[in-house]
């Protein structure tokens, strides 16, 4: 776990629909004293939230009213619009992954999509939010998995060799060098030169412009949405 990094100092706020939910992740975090501006109960309820208070990391549940199917996710898009910058952390109930690529599509860095099981390991959690708010990316594990097992016949993907995979999950969780070789039992100079591995097999070559880390957890996403 990389626990190194700080949790959040800044604003945050929270939109979830389901009041028991809301008011403990609001008493979750305050606890560990983060700075809960404000909260809401649905996505426009969210917007205007964000739109006051200029948070530094939003909170947002995928399926919210009025039609509770894509409302938290779209309005995570709109918010990252907005305020590029804004570090969010979307919550499921189920892995839905066309939600986590179009939410990931949007930006590289900054954005986590968890299965809302995970608040209630709540280290876990809170790890995800500190990577989230450092500009890194949280991707739940079984969202990970599944896309993996759909994604199989992508030739690029093909390529890797199945410790290669293994790296690139734990990158796609949003784990950092030293995390991937503490989970893998091996050196960070072994994932250095699997990760490098990697981009050169995914033909992802060094720009100012891309994240190859995110780039390499987007290849697979998109191919996966397009075969689901």
């Amino acid at each position: 776990m990389d626990s190194g990094t700080a949790l959040p100092s800044g604003p945050i706020v929270i939109a979830e629909d389901d009041p028991l939910l809301r008011e403990g992740l609001a008493l979750l975090l305050r606890a560990e004293g983060l700075d809960v501006v404000g909260t809401a109960d649905t996505a426009e309820g969210a917007l205007d939230a964000i739109d006051a208070h200029k948070p530094d990391v939003a909170i947002l549940d995928v399926r919210m009213p009025p039609t509770h199917t894509d409302e938290g996710v779209r309005a995570a898009v709109e918010a990252r619009r907005r305020s590029p910058d804004l570090a969010v952390l979307v919550l499921s109930a189920y892995v839905e992954q066309s939600f986590a690529t179009e939410l990931l599509t949007g930006g590289v860095g900054g954005l986590g999509y968890l299965l809302k099981e995970r608040v209630g390991r709540v280290e876990e959690f809170l790890d995800a939010l500190r990577r989230v708010a450092s500009g890194g990316t949280a991707i739940d594990p079984e969202v990970v998995a599944q896309l993996f097992t759909r994604s199989h016949q992508d030739e690029r993907l093909e390529r890797l060799s199945p410790r290669e995979k293994d790296v690139l999950a734990l990158m796609a969780e949003g784990l950092g060098n030293s995390a991937v070789a503490e989970k893998l039992f091996v050196t960070d100079g072994a994932v250095h030169k699997h990760i490098r591995s990697i981009f050169a097999k995914l033909d992802l070559a060094p720009t100012d412009q891309v994240d190859r880390r995110v780039a390499a957890v987007l290849h697979y996403l998109e191919d996966a949405r397009r075969r689901s």
